[in-house]
């Protein structure tokens, strides 16, 4: 080992070691001056930390004092947090799969071999009722070479003929049964979640301990099950139930198979996991290392053997979240699929799906198709996140989200497992009640935009016109619902197009949008501006971008007015309500007036923008101001009566 001169540049020698206390001193001071708030110490730290989901909280400074408890820091080892195996992703990246669900064999096939040409590596197949027809497997495997393009299948009720057509198809094509790779798809407690039918749940399971036995026996290369996370993600699950119903279902399984005469390793060893990835990166690596660290411990208690690569090594199939993905502004569907899946190789999953960006209105074209694929070409090829292993390991944030989250999601799985297991936590509605509870809490974020929705409730652009897609295939339904964090926005504003008349909430469904076909304009807002555009622009912009997101056009630019004019501007405007935009210290000249004038003019709503306090408040509405527009307010619910002031049914 060389050693280095003494040059007298020793880093940071000359300074005096700073202290947390020091820390918060100084951030108590920054808070102050900002008027947030008048909390030291730790509360002034606590102030600025960020809620999560299941209790747990980001923290504006980590130290080594936050550090995980310690255990093997080595990957490929048990528990496997740092990956499955000690190289990581290296050489070759993350397997690439993407999920193909249009019906019709033959344009199937043409999707299925651009995507293996251009730099898929493996294939998601929807078959049956819901995607591909059993007897079209085929075809749509025409041209694939079986031996080196794993197949995944995703049949639902039809797994038992999809996959013996499958292997029907391998056998065909002479594939030698080592050779063959990929996951039969097997999910009965999946199924029963997403369609609430238990009345082929016996049969069901026996054939996937059916299919397992076979595939242990004959195909080293294939694994029959996949405890799919997806289901409960879609419902509107937080990242620790998502976990936790995904382990709770891969113990059901291994009791099953076990009970089956399968070894415990050889049960295991027939499992793959499924995962969502959202745009939160963080949290998405957090959670896929959590998940090797929890499925470590389950295997270890059944007593599988722990090697690297082995039964206790789990297997990560990781889908960009359907949930996070938007029907209007679909484009920037690619900005959250790009974070996602970053979030994804860098947490170690074994398989990445990055559904197109088109995916929320139907089926995805040549371009999304090639933009979904390309989004992992880039990241392994260019950017190179393959060639390290665990890069996110020893952050001091990073470690400790993912043991907080591994904990919050074993407390779930043991009540789960004191419910009698996942099956009956699903029969008995535990499952359905949480979710909801949690969905419930994530909607108030949403309906508020302190989790804001980025050209949804954040910069919607109105005059985009829509995407059109061909119509997926329905899929299944009848058990626990299926989410998505722009659905009450997307009930203000939406046209009567076939998937949102299967909706409920028919009555909000088409408001906007009718309005605009039948009198050729979308209903308006007036923005009354007082003063000067450094005193209004900032509110003429937030109101502006708050009406926009439930489909109310402000009326062309913001209308410079005054006591005298506003009456006669409104009247001229077309628009039914009208909103005040201004400083405090013009409203305190001119508020008044002007929202006495608007409703002189006949406006059937009048909002101010802005929080006044509560003496304030009631003097303006004395004068005719009707409610006041301010962030963190409940958006949703005033759009929705915005548009009803208006008549728009």
């Amino acid at each position: 080992m060389t050693v280095l001169p003494d040059d007298g540049l020793s880093l940071a020698a000359e300074f005096p070691e700073a202290t947390r206390t020091q820390w918060q001193h100084l951030v108590a001071g920054v808070l102050r001056k900002t008027g947030a708030t008048e909390a030291t110490g730790a509360a002034a730290e606590e102030a600025l930390s960020t809620t999560l989901e299941d209790g747990l909280a980001t923290q504006p400074l980590y130290t080594a004092a936050d550090g995980a408890p310690a255990g093997p820091a080595y990957p490929g080892f048990a528990p496997y947090t740092r990956g499955t195996t000690p190289t990581g992703h290296v050489p070759t990246g993350w397997d690439v799969r993407q999920l193909h669900a249009r019906p019709e064999p033959e344009r199937a096939n043409e999707a299925v071999l651009a995507d293996l040409e251009n730099g898929v590596s493996s294939l998601w197949l929807a078959v049956g009722a819901h995607g591909l027809p059993v007897d079209g497997l085929e075809t749509a495997l025409a041209g694939v070479y079986l031996d080196l393009a794993p197949v995944v299948l995703d049949a639902g009720a039809d797994t038992g003929p999809a996959a013996h057509e499958l292997l029907r198809v391998l056998d065909a094509r002479e594939v030698p049964r080592h050779a063959a790779a990929g996951n039969l798809g097997a999910d009965p407690l999946g199924l029963l979640a997403r369609t609430g039918e238990e009345s082929g749940l016996p049969e069901r399971t026996a054939t996937a301990a059916e299919l397992a036995a076979l595939c242990d026996r004959e195909y080293p290369g294939l694994r029959a099950l996949t405890a799919d996370a997806l289901p409960y993600h879609e419902a509107g699950a937080s990242p620790a139930q998502e976990l936790g119903c995904a382990l709770a279902t891969a113990v059901a399984y291994v009791r099953e198979l076990t009970a089956a005469g399968l070894p415990v390793d050889a049960a295991c060893g027939q499992l793959e996991f499924r995962f969502a990835a959202t745009a939160d990166q963080f949290l998405t690596l957090a959670k896929l290392r959590a998940a090797r660290r929890l499925w470590a411990r389950v295997a270890q208690v059944c007593g599988a053997s722990d090697g690297p690569g082995g039964p206790a090594a789990q297997r990560q199939h990781v889908v960009t979240s359907p949930v996070m993905y938007t029907r209007r502004d679909p484009w920037v569907n690619m900005l959250r699929a790009t974070i996602a899946s970053l979030g994804a190789g860098l947490g170690g999953a074994d398989a990445v799906t990055v559904l197109p960006f088109d995916h929320a209105l139907g089926l995805p074209d040549g371009f999304a198709r090639r933009i979904a694929r390309n989004t992992s070409t880039i990241l392994i090829e260019e950017s190179h996140l393959a060639r390290v292993t665990d890069p996110a390991g020893g952050s001091w944030y990073v470690e400790r989200l993912t043991d907080e989250l591994a904990h919050a999601a074993w407390a779930w799985f043991q009540e789960l497992e004191r419910a009698g297991g996942q099956a009956a936590a699903l029969r008995s509605g535990l499952v359905g009640e949480r979710l909801a509870e949690n969905w419930r809490r994530r909607s108030r974020r949403l309906a508020h935009r302190t989790e804001p929705i980025t050209g949804v409730s954040e910069f919607p652009l109105l005059a985009e016109p829509p995407v059109e897609r061909d119509p997926a295939p329905e899929p299944p339904s009848g058990g626990l619902p299926r989410v998505r964090r722009d659905e009450d926005y997307e009930a203000l504003r939406a046209r009567s197009d076939a998937a949102l008349r299967a909706r409920s909430d028919a009555a909000l469904r088409a408001r906007s949008d009718a309005a605009l076909a039948a009198d050729g304009a979308r209903p308006r807002v007036f923005l009354a501006a007082l003063g000067s555009p450094a005193a209004h622009t900032p509110r003429v912009t937030f109101a502006a971008n708050l009406f926009q997101a439930g489909g109310i056009e402000p009326v062309h630019d913001p209308v410079t007015v005054d006591p005298e004019s506003a009456g006669e501007a409104f009247a001229a405007s077309g628009a039914r309500i009208a909103c005040l935009c201004s400083s405090d210290t013009l409203y305190a000249e001119q508020a008044e007036q002007v929202a006495a004038a608007l409703k002189a003019a006949g406006a059937r709503r009048v909002y101010l923008a802005g929080r006044p306090d509560e003496e304030t408040r009631e003097r303006y509405l004395r004068a005719g101001v009707d409610e006041f527009v301010f962030a963190g307010g409940d958006a949703v619910a005033l759009l929705s009566s915005a548009l009803d002031r208006m008549g728009v049914a």
